[in-house]
């Protein structure tokens, strides 16, 4: 039943293997650097703190995005997630997978049943995983293929909100400007073919062998208002700041200075 999203608690399990620590972050952050002082403090605080809602990041995804509006401008987003339940999946998205990784943004994720009872407007901020599932593109790193394929079948169906923070693929320092809406593909052809290639030679994988060994997985039909792009009703965030954060492929990011 593809309405719905279930994660059994071994699959769960499985989720939180390894799969890191390839992929460094886009940007240098500006600043000094840690004090003596600050180093205890996180000490300490790792020592005495409960941090439920951190640990319930118990899945990685890694895949890609594009911003709305500009398919030209795309990069890479790995999520660590949490399945708040059956049908609702809520992500944080960092620019790499290593301990000094920039927060890129957040996606949520619900079940085909509840983006159905969305209103009109708010679907057209969603975007389908069929063909991110289906094409090889999304993938599970560090664990068993088994498991891996079991949590696509969960996937495909479902529906994504995104919104980007902090532009790393833009190499800004600093989270200027405002949130942008993020898309994802929909079609053999759209994204950058180098760009995935270097994914998966970082992690060891072939997109190519994933979607073949996806061919089992059925391809539900995708439900009217979402991916609103296709029919020219891109919906993005203009930024009062004046930032551009997605000129045409190959520009340079515009805008004001992070130290102004």
């Amino acid at each position: 039943m593809q309405s719905r999203i279930i994660f059994p608690l071994a699959l769960g399990a499985l989720l939180a293997a390894c799969g890191g620590s390839n992929t460094a972050s886009n940007v240098e952050a500006p600043g000094a650097g840690k004090s003596a002082k600050t180093a205890t403090l996180e000490t300490g605080a790792a020592a005495l703190q409960d941090k439920p809602p951190l640990e319930a990041l118990n899945a990685y995804l890694d895949g890609f995005h594009f911003y709305s509006g500009n398919m030209q401008a795309q990069m890479e987003a790995h999520h660590y997630c949490a399945m708040l339940n059956e049908e609702l999946i809520q992500c944080v998205i960092y620019d790499g997978n290593v301990k000094n990784a920039k927060i890129m943004g957040v996606e949520y994720i619900v079940s085909d049943r509840l983006f159905k009872s969305l209103p009109a407007q708010e679907k057209a901020l969603w975007h389908s995983h069929v063909h991110e599932v289906k094409s090889g593109q999304l993938v599970a790193p560090g664990i068993p293929q088994a498991a891996e394929h079991e949590l696509m079948k969960k996937l495909v169906g479902t529906y994504g909100k995104t919104f980007h923070t902090w532009h790393t693929d833009l190499q800004k320092e600093l989270p200027i400007g405002v949130p942008q809406v993020m898309m994802g593909f929909t079609a053999d052809g759209q994204v950058n073919a180098g760009m995935v290639a270097e994914r998966d030679k970082r992690f060891g994988i072939d997109s190519a062998e994933k979607k073949k060994s996806r061919e089992d997985i059925p391809a539900p039909p995708i439900a009217e208002g979402a991916n609103s792009w296709q029919t020219g009703k891109a919906v993005q965030i203009a930024d009062p700041t004046g930032t551009d954060h997605h000129p045409p492929q190959g520009a340079a990011a515009a805008g004001p200075s992070p130290n102004k």
